[in-house]
């Protein structure tokens, strides 16, 4: 399998768990232990710094760039799904970014929140922890801690970037992969989760 497309002396790998061979990352980007950068996905840094949180994944053909001003940072436990895009914006821990939304520069989304599939998040938007964001442009339509859930998202793409890194792309097909997701979900179930 060829590497993937890292350049600049400013790229720093953490410890990802896979990173797939067609992800273009440039600039001052760290990528942290057991993340996941998928299909297609480019990241850009010139003028500020990318950070991907531990375990968190950037799925296919994700585009996450910075502002002129702004950083885009994203927290522990994330999922940044297909076709995101991410400009200058901070995205706490424990999120999931549905397919198509786009997050524009000095957003800033609260832990464990759910911003829902082609959602726009004009500049500045601020969204306070345990939000589900929908619409264009994105506003709060509800209020709940989606924690659990999002971490178990992560968790799901975490163990399938483990297993890509070993040519083993049917793992979520496998009864061991998907006992250890019940047994965690069960274990965050619990009230001391």
């Amino acid at each position: 399998m060829p590497s993937p497309a890292i350049f600049g002396p400013d790229v720093h790998d953490l410890g990802a768990a896979f990173i797939e061979p067609s992800a273009r990352i440039y600039g001052a980007v760290e990528i942290g232990v057991g993340a996941s950068i998928w299909c297609n996905a480019v990241i850009r840094a010139e003028c500020q710094r990318v950070v991907i949180g531990a375990r968190s994944n950037v799925q296919d053909f994700v585009m996450i760039h910075v502002g002129i001003d702004a950083p885009t940072i994203i927290g522990a436990n994330c999922s940044i799904t297909h076709h995101v895009t991410l400009h200058g914006c901070t995205i706490g821990d424990d999120c999931l970014i549905g397919i198509g939304a786009t997050i524009m520069d000095r957003c800033v989304i609260g832990a464990g929140t759910i911003v829902a599939g082609g959602s726009f998040l004009t500049e500045g938007t601020v969204v306070p922890p345990h939000s589900i964001v929908m619409g264009s442009p994105g506003k709060v339509a509800r209020t709940r801690d989606n924690t659990k859930a999002n971490r178990m998202n992560a968790l799901f793409y975490h163990r399938n970037a483990l297993a890509y890194a070993k040519g083993n792309y049917r793992a979520w097909s496998q009864p061991e992969v998907l006992a250890e997701v019940a047994a965690e979900h069960a274990r965050l179930a619990t009230p001391a989760g």
